[in-house]
Order: C-alpha cells, then sequence, then structure tokens
C-alpha cells in the first residue's frame, strides 16, 4: 500500500445521497410511466360507476385536445384561441356524416380519421391566412375565424343550425356505455402524446423551437418557417377534430354553442400553461389535474358558472407564481437539489 492512502480512497470521493443520482430519477421516471400506462388501461374495469367513467372519458378527450394544441402553440409560440374551429368541425362533420350515411354503433369511430382530414382541409387555407401575420394578430385573427365558425353553424341548414345535430344511437350495453369511448378516446390521446414526443425531439420540433425563441433568427438561419409553422398548425388541426368527433357521438347531440365554444380554447389553454406550456408532459399533467376537477365542480356548484370563475383566478395564480407552470418549476427545482448534493458530496469527499 503506497503511504499516506487510504485502503478506500480507489473508490473516489463520494458523489452525494442516493437523490442526487440523476439515474435513479430517470429509473422512477420509467417507472411511473409504466404504472400509468397500466393505471389507465385498467380503469374503467376498477372504477365502473357511471359519473367516474364519464368524467374519465371527458378527461382523455381533454387530454388529446390540450396535446395536439400544445403540438402547435406550445412549440411554435403562436397560441391560438380559434381551436374551437376544429373541435367542432369534427363533431359536425362526424355528426352530418353518419346521418347521410346511416352510420350507428361502432362503424362511426372510422369516421374519426374522416373529420380529421376535413379540418386539415380548413386548417391549411386558415393556416396560409393567419400564419403570414406574427404572434399578437395571430391570436386576434383565430378569435375572428373563431366566430365566424359558430355563426355558420348556427345558420347553415346543413349543420340544424340553432337546433343542433343528434348523434346515431351506439349499439353496445348500457352496462358498458362509456367504456368503448374512453378506450377509443385513450388511443387518441397516447398516440398524440407519442407524436408529441418524436416532434420535440426531431428537426422539425427543433425548428418550431427555433421559431418560438426568435422567429427572425430562424429564418436568418435556413429555417422555412411558413411551411414547418402551417404543417404543426394542420396536424394539431386534424386531432383536434377526432376528438370533437369522439366528444360529440359520447354526448350523443351538439349545438352551435357548445361545439364552438370560447370556454373550449380558454380551458386548453390553461391546461397547457398549467403543466408547462412547450413540454410534453405538461398538457398532459393539466388536463388530467383540470379536466375531471371542472367537471367535478359541474356537478356540485349550482351557479353554472362558478366553476368557470375558480379556473380563471387559477389561471392567474400559475401566471403570477408558475410562469413556466408545474413540471417544469419542479424541473428547476429537482436540478437545483442534484447540484446541491453533488456539490455536498464533492465537499465531503475533499474536507476527509
Amino acid at each position: 500500500m503506497i503511504a499516506g492512502t487510504r485502503p478506500d480512497a480507489a473508490a473516489g470521493p463520494e458523489t452525494g445521497p442516493a437523490w442526487a443520482d440523476p439515474r435513479q430519477w430517470k429509473r422512477a421516471g420509467i417507472g411511473a410511466l409504466i404504472l400509468g400506462l397500466v393505471i389507465v388501461i385498467v380503469f374503467p374495469l376498477i372504477f365502473t360507476d357511471a359519473t367516474v367513467s364519464n368524467i374519465a372519458v371527458q378527461t382523455v378527450i381533454f387530454v388529446a385536445v390540450a396535446s395536439a394544441w400544445n403540438i402547435f402553440s406550445g412549440y411554435s409560440g403562436y397560441l391560438s384561441l380559434g381551436h374551437a374551429i376544429f373541435f367542432g368541425t369534427g363533431a359536425y362533420a362526424v355528426g352530418i356524416i353518419a346521418r347521410d350515411w346511416q352510420l350507428n354503433g361502432s362503424s362511426v369511430f372510422a369516421l374519426l380519421p374522416l373529420a380529421g382530414l376535413i379540418a386539415t382541409m380548413i386548417a391549411i387555407p386558415l393556416g396560409l391566412i393567419a400564419l403570414r401575420v406574427r404572434r399578437h394578430t395571430f391570436v386576434v385573427i383565430t378569435i375572428a375565424f373563431f366566430f365566424i365558425a359558430q355563426l355558420s353553424a348556427s345558420n347553415l341548414a346543413i349543420t340544424g343550425g340553432s337546433s343542433g345535430l343528434l348523434a346515431p344511437v351506439p349499439n353496445w350495453s348500457p352496462d358498458t356505455f362509456n367504456d368503448p369511448f374512453y378506450y377509443v378516446g385513450l388511443v387518441i390521446a397516447l398516440g398524440t402524446i407519442a407524436l408529441s414526443y418524436l416532434i420535440r425531439r426531431s428537426r422539425f420540433g427543433l425548428q418550431l423551437r427555433a421559431i418560438r425563441d426568435d422567429e427572425d433568427r430562424a429564418v436568418g438561419l435556413g429555417v422555412r418557417a411558413m411551411p414547418v409553422k402551417l404543417t404543426a398548425f394542420a396536424i394539431s388541426g386534424f386531432i383536434t377534430a377526432m376528438a370533437g368527433g369522439l366528444w360529440f357521438y359520447f354526448l350523443s347531440q351538439t349545438f352551435p354553442q357548445f361545439a364552438f365554444d370560447p370556454l373550449f380554447d380558454l380551458a386548453i389553454v390553461l391546461m397547457a400553461f398549467f403543466g408547462g406550456l412547450g413540454t410534453v408532459a405538461g398538457p398532459v399533467l393539466g388536463a388530467l389535474v383540470l379536466e375531471p376537477v371542472q367537471l367535478y365542480l359541474n356537478l356540485r356548484l349550482t351557479n353554472d358558472y362558478l366553476s368557470e370563475i375558480l379556473l380563471g383566478v387559477l389561471f392567474l395564480v400559475i401566471i403570477l407564481f408558475m410562469p413556466r407552470g408545474v413540471l417544469p418549476t419542479a424541473g428547476e427545482f429537482i436540478t437545483a437539489r442534484i447540484a446541491r448534493g453533488r456539490d455536498d458530496g464533492a465537499q465531503g469527499g475533499r474536507g476527509e
């Protein structure tokens, strides 16, 4: 043994407590993801109460919608307040086609991708107009297009006007009435989350985030801003319309003021900001927390607008105290703790 060394010197200095190891956090994250998938898959089998399953169906629909909105607005920085256009388009497309083709039962679910394509055909010309301007003006234009869509649905004969539209009658057992809607919504939601993850890690996602950070500089570096923004806008509209079609079939009817609802856009914006705008998991967390809370408040409160008021207050609190959202704030806290743990371990190793 060399003089002056400790027997355990070869092991190196301490690296800090176990919770400071990033590998522990990665393994914990993978474990939580697997556990979450198992829970959402078996959820309708465990919680068979009609009210609970009703809330679950609408929650997975809004997980898909919030994630789809984030693919465009969260990654590009162009905040859309007109996504209800696509949601309502999907609802009316499924209703009108099912009525004219005399479809019912499970075959109606096959119309969801077609509703998405119809919304994409609307999103492309709308995007070609709205995306020529910068962000603040874009918000105003999306609001204007939203009101045009709502007024059109209220006055066109094909949509039923203000009388609304009835959905086909499902042909499965009343005992498990909500289950097919839940699992179709879950497939759309999980597919949207996976797509959001792939986009964020792709060159396409990098271009979107470059536009969000500094569009002029991104264009100077070779990013073709309009095609990139338009593609994300169309993808987002496609998914939102599929969710809208499923929502319509689940609720069995719709009216223009509900299919094209301004509160819909405010709700998905709040979900994305609550969890973390521009992250993959943020809108998912926001939808999983806020949609059940809002539905529960609607059931319990006698004032129809009190839940919206409470959510508005929550939005202000999030913007003032956690402007980056829950998950980015928590991530910064964990990163700081890990760095502090490493520093403490290194200092302890040098001090021995």
